[in-house]
């Protein structure tokens, strides 16, 4: 018999899985988190709720927000269950599920005025985001762009903004014509330098509207730069349906992730913060050791080998690990052109690192997909490959495999795999990536073109080269002997 996941079912939610040792009617809430999404859930929110259930922090609960469709979507999905979340995680030798409660409300998606106000409140000290990779509207250069129509949009209405740094600023202004001291604004997505990143999308789009207000944000507000770690693929029915099976239990939306998970942060919270280190986050005064090692080698490895999967009709990611070519190709990439130009990081082993990445990858039980991985390269390849392409290529240093990635990539979006079979594309570039790729079959070069994307690397004379010759390859000799030839040495040219 399987119950509906909600606060009234949880004693029989307990019959399978772990369920919250406090009362959530305990908790206040001092975070407001735009992007509920699946990682968010199986991260930040599990730290949380490690924290509550250790009965500490009670007043750090999150309220969840949101701008997009698909964040009113998963407002209605989480509503219907008291904005409880099972989440299940999984080990090569061990599934475990439990309901997790440290949300506790979504505000309405597309009502600027109810999230502002909510910014406003003393009670929210932090305000987070999960919006990926893509959602930072900065460039290959990691410059964010005032002019994109949204902001853009958003600077010509401050009051009614549809972003969410246009409702960040509003909600500071708010803040700060009542004399509420500022929020603290914490990324918390795969991208170098978050903080950093935040800090420009913000004060970039308050410059617009207000130059002065902007100068006030970046002398007065806080944005830590952190790392986050923790593997999780998207849901489908197949989980839904395998938590009904195998726990009993009806959730709208569960999260499945691995069982691993990190995360480090500067301390830098003005307002305070959990206690999260009492859970394993780690705060250091400088996070950038650890975001070069995660995001190069983890995310990198993700990125490299994403597109000789597709093309060889590979759909999970363990299936692509399986895979001896592909394996041997992530290893030989790594230890020859990434480790050696990730800088060193207090007390850990670059190498050691790398292998648990290995067995990671390696989790049949995650079941995480190539199209996964292979979704919104036009953001993900700027951050995760080409700044290692570029960092070796400013120290003399060959770049054959880096430049092989760019092209199985660049081949990836000719639209089809090696056998024939059609690509579908999860991309916000990917029409012209498409008209590019198909180009540059005779033309290299077209592919290069993309300044937003490639930035310096494709002013490379030895880049250039290497990536023609990797695509010709791939084109004249398919995936597989192409990765072959580049483990025996013999693709340079």
């Amino acid at each position: 018999m399987t119950c509906k996941l909600s606060l009234a079912t949880l004693d029989e939610a307990a019959k399978t899985a772990a369920i919250p040792a406090y009362d959530r009617a305990s908790l206040k809430a001092g975070i407001v988190h735009f992007g509920v999404g699946n990682f968010h859930r199986a991260h930040q929110a599990i730290y949380l709720d490690d924290l509550f259930n250790a009965g500490s922090d009670h007043d750090w609960a999150i309220i969840g927000a949101g701008v997009l469709p698909s964040d009113a979507a998963m407002r209605d999905k989480l509503a219907a269950q008291d904005f409880l979340t099972t989440v299940v995680e999984q080990d090569n030798n061990r599934t475990a599920a439990r309901v997790t409660a440290p949300m506790i409300d979504i505000l309405p998606v597309g009502e600027p005025d109810v999230i502002i106000a909510k910014l406003a409140d003393p009670e929210i000290r932090i305000v987070s985001m999960t919006i990926t990779e893509g959602g930072y509207f900065i460039d290959a250069s990691g410059k964010f762009n005032p002019a994109h129509p949204a902001i853009a949009a958003d600077g010509q209405n401050p009051s009614a903004p549809k972003t969410v740094f246009g409702l960040i600023v509003a909600g500071l202004k708010a803040r700060k014509d009542k004399g509420i001291a500022p929020f603290t604004v914490m990324s918390c997505d795969n991208i170098p330098h978050n903080g950093v990143v935040t800090t420009n999308a913000v004060v970039g789009t308050a410059k617009l509207s207000d130059p002065a207000f902007a100068n006030w944000i970046k002398a007065n507000v806080s944005f830590p730069n952190g790392m986050v770690d923790r593997i999780t693929p998207a849901t489908s029915q197949r989980e839904i349906d395998f938590l009904k099976e195998n726990f009993d239990i009806e959730d709208n939306w569960p999260v499945y992730c691995e069982e691993f998970k990190q995360w480090v942060l500067e301390d830098k919270f003005p307002m305070g913060r959990p206690a999260l280190e009492k859970v394993g986050v780690t705060f250091v005064p400088d996070v950038t050791p650890y975001e070069h090692m995660k995001i190069r080698i983890l995310n990198g490895g993700h990125a490299a080998i994403a597109y000789p999967a597709a093309l060889m009709d590979i759909h999970f990611v363990h299936e692509s690990m399986e895979n001896d070519l592909i394996r041997a190709f992530l290893a030989k990439l790594e230890n020859e052109e990434i480790i050696p130009i990730v800088p060193p990081v207090p007390d850990t082993s670059l190498a050691d690192y790398f292998k648990l990445i290995e067995r990671r990858f390696l989790n049949p039980k995650i079941a995480d997909t190539i199209p996964r991985l292979a979704q919104d390269g036009s953001n993900r390849q700027p951050k995760f490959i080409l700044p290692s392409t570029l960092d070796n290529l400013s120290q003399g240093r060959d770049v054959v495999g880096l430049a092989l990635v760019s092209a199985l990539w660049c081949r990836y979006f000719f639209g089809k795999s090696d056998s024939g079979k059609e690509i579908v594309f999860n991309d916000a570039s990917a029409d012209r990536l498409h008209e590019a790729a198909v180009k540059a079959k005779d033309d290299p070069a077209a592919f290069l073109v993309f300044d937003d994307i490639f930035g310096e690397v494709a002013k490379s004379d030895v880049f250039r080269k290497r990536f023609a010759h990797a695509l010709k390859t791939l084109w004249e000799k398919g995936t597989k002997e192409t990765l072959q030839l580049y483990l025996d040495g013999k693709l340079a040219v």
